[in-house]
């Protein structure tokens, strides 16, 4: 199609005019993001607004995330107050795009069996709820039901990548439960920075101990470290765990003061850099399900 501007005319990219006819989906983080583009591949245009390896729950969007925010056909957020807790970031990128809930962003949560905090009340839910896979499949459909809604065109093609990918996280998750199943009871206990692993704890019935509770503003205080060194002396943990987003000095002085090593890295807000282990959420729960199970039975 000729454009004409001063007696030339001009021609517009087709490769350009392609793109800008792909529907325009923004995402909130990088778990959200690698689901997405498990299930539409490249029929469509994706933005993620926090970047790998950064924290969700607190986030100052760049002026490229507002601009496409504010284009956006359709947007994902996780909900559970992840995004919309704490400064509200996404609240506010929501109301100044003018953009209406479950009709033009929408939580892919919605449906799982909600954990809260220490606190059980509204505003203190525990938003981690991809630990356990079985919600990473709703999130899965959550997000295929959507992109059909919107995009028709392509529903078939979103229901067969949706039903590839959730049979692979399906045996993932029972493979997981098997092997949880067969560890001696006091030896289930996993010792992490922060209690986001409630989700994780109960798909696979290993309970959890924590430094800090979630999004605190101190994190590591020297009475919070104390208080998990004296409960964990006298069980028979093997192995601590730190998480790839937070620091790990906290964790360091427990391990010093108990005397009980750190096992690994594990993830929970973030996927890894491309190319590293745990790049994709398969990836990252698979290493976390190994890691922590070899933590446990090492």
């Amino acid at each position: 199609m000729g454009l004409v501007a001063g007696g030339i005319a001009l021609y517009a990219d087709s490769h350009a005019v392609e793109e800008n006819d792909k529907l325009q989906v923004v995402v909130t983080n990088s778990i959200l993001k690698d689901m997405t583009e498990e299930i539409a591949g490249d029929v469509i245009d994706l933005h993620s607004i926090v970047p790998v390896g950064k924290d969700p729950h607190e986030y100052e969007p760049l002026p490229e995330d507002i601009q496409k925010a504010t284009d956006a056909d359709l947007l994902f957020y996780n909900g559970l107050n992840l995004e919309t807790g704490g400064n509200a970031w996404f609240t506010k990128l929501m109301n100044n795009a003018q953009k209406i809930v479950n009709e033009d962003y929408f939580a892919v949560s919605d449906g799982v069996d909600v954990l809260y905090l220490e606190d059980e009340e509204a505003g203190k839910e525990d938003p981690h709820a991809w630990l356990n896979l079985e919600n990473g499949i709703i999130y899965a459909e959550n997000i295929a039901k959507q992109l059909s809604e919107k995009d028709p065109e392509h529903a078939q093609l979103y229901q067969e990548n949706l039903e590839k990918y959730t049979q692979k996280l399906h045996a993932l998750d029972q493979e997981a439960k098997a092997k949880f199943a067969q560890i001696p009871e006091n030896r289930k206990l996993i010792v992490t920075s922060e209690g986001c692993f409630k989700y994780f704890s109960k798909a696979y019935g290993v309970p959890s101990a924590y430094i800090w509770e979630i999004n605190t503003e101190e994190e590591g205080t020297p009475d919070q470290i104390r208080l998990l060194v004296d409960r964990l002396k006298g069980l028979d943990v093997q192995s601590l765990f730190v998480e790839s987003s937070v620091n790990p000095k906290p964790m360091q002085s427990v391990a010093k003061d108990t005397g009980i090593p750190i096992h690994a890295e594990i993830f929970t807000d973030s996927v890894a850099e491309a190319g590293n282990e745990g790049d994709s959420y398969y990836a990252m729960m698979k290493w976390n399900l190994e890691k922590i199970y070899e933590g446990l039975t090492e």
